[in-house]
């Protein structure tokens, strides 16, 4: 099919938030594709199902969707196929239409973090911590199983969770050790430190940033800067924020969704800061 008159989108609840437009679309008018399109829809995990069959049932102009939560792991059973990483984290965040109808799922997230660390100089670190243990914790996990040599320790707020990270940890090849999150501040001491909790969750923290902190990825983007964000960054460390992260997998969904390679990382960088400036603003 040409190029020409794709539609692509991003599905969650809540989504109105949701900057993978801005991305999406500063990528096709770098690209040059002026008639693809994408758009947000508020889609939950009942809606999931009927949104894909009036897909289905519309013909071949949807190239891909994007899902953010609580998406990830209840669309797996809905598709033809997901690929090696999506499987390794139970969760999709990508999924592509193919021009003999199949709905495959894969997952940005994680190379997207990997690329966003390597970007910032961050290819290998003796340790690391994660604080939280959600979806994108168990990502973190398999980023971390390409960055980091030693060992992980998630900080969680049950022994549930807890068992999940450690889980994840034995799937994805990584050693893991769980501590309780009265005791989060003793995870900033890490050479990288990746926080995945929601927004407000890790504030307190930002008392506890250490004389020298090493590298801190913290995957919220609005409101941004976090005040654990500003504490570490006032401290002189690294800090990498969501929208590194959310550049970098959007880049992957966009040459997923177009076959086109490489995509324009720098507009759709551009375009996010703007509208975050804006929002700010």
């Amino acid at each position: 099919m040409s190029p020409a008159g794709r539609r692509a989108a991003v599905l969650g609840a809540p989504i109105a938030h949701s900057l993978s437009p801005v991305l999406h679309r500063a990528a096709y008018r770098e690209m040059g594709l002026t008639g693809w399109s994408y758009d947000r829809f508020e889609v939950d995990e009942d809606g999931i199902a009927p949104f894909l069959g009036e897909i289905a049932a519309g013909g071949d102009d949807w190239a891909g969707l994007s899902l953010t939560m609580p998406l990830k792991r209840a669309v797996i059973p809905l598709l033809d196929g997901i690929g090696d990483t999506a499987a390794s984290v139970g969760a999709v965040n990508t999924v592509v239409f193919t021009a003999d109808g199949r709905r495959l799922g894969e997952n940005t997230d994680v190379p997207g973090m990997i690329a966003a660390l390597r970007e910032r100089g961050v290819e290998s670190v003796p340790r690391a911590a994660v604080l939280g243990a959600g979806a994108t914790a168990s990502s973190a996990l398999a980023a971390l199983a390409r960055v980091c040599t030693g060992e992980v320790t998630a900080y969680v707020r049950s022994r549930e969770r807890a068992e999940e990270m450690r889980g994840w940890g034995e799937r994805l090849g990584v050693a893991v050790a769980t501590a309780d999150w009265a005791d989060a501040p003793r995870a900033l001491t890490a050479p990288l430190v990746i926080a995945t909790t929601p927004a407000g969750a890790a504030d307190a923290l930002a008392a506890a940033v250490p004389e020298r902190p090493g590298t801190l990825f913290d995957v919220l983007y609005e409101p941004w800067p976090t005040p654990l964000a500003a504490a570490w960054a006032g401290r002189g460390g690294q800090v990498l924020g969501g929208l590194d992260l959310l550049v970098h997998q959007a880049a992957l969904q966009v040459e997923m969704m177009t076959g086109r390679a490489p995509a324009p990382l720098a507009a759709m960088r551009a375009a996010g800061e703007a509208a975050l400036a804006a929002r700010t603003a």
